[in-house]
């Protein structure tokens, strides 16, 4: 109740007034300190509501759920996910920063909290799939069909308490607890967590568990990595001492979670006001994440986890792609990684690939044609043209593939080397009014490899004009529909169709 009223007097000079923990030790599943909102009776700001057991929207506090199921089932290594703006059927998610990586790994995807990823990722394990996952672990709230939430459901498109959210990482972390007693998965009677001095309950060996000990170990292991920061505002704040947790901020800044787990403790932290008033600032990572590690301060210090090696292979990975090492990855770019067995027959790395250049190193060749040039072969990583735009910015040492010789160029152009940024397949556009009355523009965006090269623009028959280094045009078509055409100084072409309403 200190830690909570000295962190309450500070968030309440930001019009942030209510506040509620709850501390679990692990070992028995025993509530150790309650606290449904802070100062009870104390103000009228809602201080009588018990936060603990109030459905509240999620944010990402549900993202590690859906990246332990995919581990598990195979789908997911730290394979490479795009980071590129998307629009899926209307849905367009954005990063908390507004900025985007072009492609990140699956494990700093999760650390960062990075909501396009994420998205991507659920869309293909499938909503379904997950409403179902989250069910079973404990979550009492979806009571709507999968199909109501969507996509969104992976960044606060649901409720849920901080009560089930705080079994749901119990469980997860009992997975790998019981698992390293005796290599053997056990399903409590009655799993919840317990508010009196009733023992827990009896065990029984549990043949079908809903969590693998080696990918709940993984998830735990990244989220020992969060790294947000855009957010945080405590340098100190991760390094206090070794703990698995993971914020969570609501749409409008309503809601800010934190959980945290160690072999011993679960600390779950919730921030807000109770009458659902969002406020600039109150995010998981500045408010809830900075309480919940002064509660961690106030227990024992604990050890760390120990990895389950029954449910884990070795696996060659490719440093780069985060995928499977594959015929043309580097030796130098391979690292040996524990992965769940089904992790084996995930994706070969397919962003590494055999390149053919002349002796210089300026121009791609083919033996046919090489010349006075000189071939030599060497191993390439390279990104698809709109994760690259993105990519080269926050990676300066990434280098795109050089030109095609002139001897070369002809016949051998079907590699992508152009790709819209803006507007997506099959958008709908909506160009609004300017202040003065007149009609507003777009600013179509495109992406090509070797930026200098002159790019041709017509919007249907009408020739638009030409780019060079910054492929952008300002358009402002009237409602519609439109075929977007670029031609390149090379023939190469690329089309898009949309909708202007």
């Amino acid at each position: 109740e200190e830690v909570l009223n000295h962190w309450n007097k500070e968030f309440s000079q930001n019009g942030i007034f209510n506040l509620a923990a709850l501390i679990v030790d692990l070992q028995t599943n025993e509530v150790l300190s309650y606290n449904g909102n802070v100062g009870f009776g104390a103000n009228d700001y809602g201080s009588q509501v018990d936060v603990i057991q109030s459905p509240r929207s999620t944010g990402s506090i549900l993202k590690p759920f859906l990246y332990c199921a995919m581990l598990q089932e195979g789908g997911l290594l730290p394979t490479e996910l795009p980071d590129v703006p998307v629009n899926i059927n209307g849905f367009a998610p954005k990063n908390f920063s507004l900025g985007y990586d072009g492609a990140v790994h699956a494990d700093e995807a999760l650390a960062r909290s990075l909501n396009v990823p994420s998205v991507v990722s659920l869309r293909k394990y499938g909503v379904s799939k997950f409403y179902d996952f989250l069910k079973k672990a404990g979550m009492t709230t979806l009571n709507r069909p999968a199909d109501h939430y969507g996509l969104s459901l992976i960044l606060g498109g649901t409720e849920g308490t901080l009560w089930d959210i705080a079994n749901a990482y119990a469980r997860m972390a009992h997975t790998v607890m019981d698992y390293n007693r005796d290599g053997k998965y056990y399903a409590w009677e009655n799993f919840n967590l317990v508010r009196d001095d009733h023992p827990f309950g009896e065990r029984r060996q549990d043949e079908s568990p809903l969590f693998n000990a080696g990918a709940a170990w993984l998830t735990l292991q990244a989220l020992t990595n969060v790294n947000r920061p855009e957010e945080l505002n405590r340098d100190f704040v991760p390094s206090v001492r070794r703990v698995a947790w993971k914020t969570g901020t609501s749409y409008g800044f309503r809601d800010a979670w934190a959980v945290g787990v160690t072999p011993k403790y679960l600390v779950a932290v919730w921030t807000g006001n109770a009458s659902g008033e969002g406020r600039p600032g109150l995010t998981g990572a500045r408010t809830s994440a900075e309480v919940m590690f002064d509660l961690f301060n106030i227990l024992p210090a604990t050890g760390w986890f120990g990895t389950p090696y029954g449910e884990l292979v070795e696996a060659a990975i490719c440093r780069e792609s985060g995928q499977l090492k594959g015929l043309y990855c580097p030796e130098t770019s391979i690292d040996t990684l524990l992965v769940p067995a089904r992790g084996l027959q995930g994706s070969v790395c397919s962003y590494h690939s055999r390149v053919h250049l002349s002796d210089d190193g300026q121009y791609r060749v083919y033996e046919q044609c090489a010349g006075d040039r000189g071939i030599r072969t060497v191993s390439w990583f390279r990104l698809p043209p709109s994760w690259e735009w993105y990519y080269k910015q926050r990676h300066p040492g990434y280098r795109s593939l050089p030109p095609y010789s002139p001897e070369c160029a002809s016949g051998n152009l079907s590699d992508a080397v152009m790709q819209f940024i803006y507007p997506y397949p099959g958008a709908i556009l909506r160009i609004t009014k300017q202040m003065d009355g007149s009609r507003g523009k777009a600013v179509f965006e495109l992406a090509h490899r070797n930026p200098s090269t002159r790019v041709f623009w017509h919007l249907g028959a009408d020739y638009l004009g030409e780019t060079s280094n910054i492929h952008q045009m300002e358009l402002s078509p009237d409602s519609g529909e439109y075929t977007l055409t670029v031609v390149d100084e090379n023939g190469v072409s690329l089309s898009i169709r949309f909708e202007v309403e």
